[in-house]
């Protein structure tokens, strides 16, 4: 030690988890032993079902070893019929649909990338990392295993935190446990105003990318998305293509990310949607991100998403699925809309529910609330 999985020195703490501890001289005889014990037979690693910290310890255990690893939800799990020679993290992701579809990737398509993702973050080994989410969302795994391998300490404790991860939604709540908070990352969906104004006084650092792609663009917020080293992208027909090493097993060259986008001078990279939910209301493109965006600022709109509902004169109208406060009722909503959309952004249907769905990492699950919308 340090190794290509732990960074730390073996006295420092490395695991802070539901009332467990390790340092790292203890973290890497947990990873020898864990190793130790299982038998020839097995080639593939689940850690799936375990606790945090002892998914960690197998997931490190694998990389240790050369052997994959699954990392799913244990209720959307997926079948594969062979593995490649080079797979290391078997996952699954729904991104914005909530259904799950299995990725393979290697260990390098990480590691490879933490150096960059230090740069960018400023994670250092005195820090407390926060992870906010399952182990089975991607970018929680990303930002333990980051974590590790850099020498921090990964923590579920907000009051020791110094470094979070977390989906815009979390950060609003995660802000106010966590008095020694410096840094905040921020992914999953794009960053509003009310988790900025949350976190004000905390440094936020954001990034764009996918499961099947990983970090594509970062930028210190307020400053704009930037393309990262060793990642090339064009747009083709208004959507994002993306060249890069960090990929998944068996991804193309070019990969469709499937987001609305534009590409500016010095790499600067704008994402205003998913192109699958681009709203086409009488031939006027709507994105659906950017009226979300401005609802989400209506007094009493606790979450919203909109979607695309079929029309016979206009192709398709908007619907809103609108999650409530309680402060005032969805009619008030509607007249506050009224006011700073345009006609052809103006939901035409609005739904309320008392809690959207959403998918493990915390989005909008838009493929199940279309389903019940429909």
């Amino acid at each position: 030690m340090p190794s290509r999985e732990l960074g730390g020195a073996a006295d420092r703490p490395a695991i802070e988890l539901e009332g467990r501890a390790y340092t790292y001289g203890e973290l890497d005889h947990a990873i020898e032993q864990w190793n130790r014990q299982q038998t020839p037979d097995v080639l593939v690693y689940d850690a799936s079902r375990l606790e945090v910290a002892d998914a960690l310890i197998c997931v490190c255990a694998a990389a240790r070893r050369g052997v994959p690893v699954v990392v799913e939800n244990p209720d959307a799990r997926t079948t594969r019929t062979s593995l490649p020679s080079s797979a290391f993290l078997l996952v699954t992701t729904s991104g914005s649909t909530g259904r799950p579809r299995p990725l393979v990737r290697t260990a390098a398509s990480w590691y490879d990338s933490f150096p960059m993702f230090t740069t960018i973050t400023g994670i250092d080994p005195a820090d407390r990392v926060l992870i906010t989410g399952p182990l089975h969302a991607t970018m929680h795994l990303f930002g333990a295993l980051h974590a590790l391998w850099r020498g921090a300490c990964v923590t579920d404790d907000p009051s020791r935190a110094t470094v979070v991860h977390a989906v815009p939604a979390v950060l609003r709540e995660v802000v106010g446990k966590a008095p020694k908070l410096r840094t905040a990352v921020v992914a999953g969906i794009a960053l509003d105003d009310g988790a900025r104004v949350a976190a004000d006084g905390v440094e936020i650092i954001e990034y764009y990318g996918s499961a099947e792609v990983s970090l594509v663009a970062a930028r210190r917020v307020p400053e704009p998305l930037r393309l990262v080293r060793d990642v090339d992208a064009e747009v083709r027909d208004g959507l994002l293509y993306v060249r890069t090493p960090y990929a998944v097993i068996g991804a193309p060259e070019w990969f469709g990310v499937g987001d609305i986008a534009e590409l500016g001078e010095d790499r600067e990279l704008t994402v205003r949607g998913r192109g699958e939910f681009a709203i086409n209301v009488g031939g006027t493109t709507v994105v659906a991100e950017d009226v979300e965006r401005i609802l989400e600022t209506c007094h009493g709109v606790a979450a919203v998403a909109v979607i695309g509902t079929p029309h016979a004169v206009f192709g398709e109208t908007v619907t809103a699925a609108v999650q409530l406060d309680g402060a005032v009722d969805i009619d008030v909503v509607r007249a506050q809309a009224r006011r700073v959309l345009t006609k052809e952004a103006m939901p035409r249907r609005w739904v309320p529910f008392p809690v959207l769905p959403r998918t493990n990492s915390g989005k909008v699950a838009r493929g199940r609330l279309k389903d019940l919308l429909t």
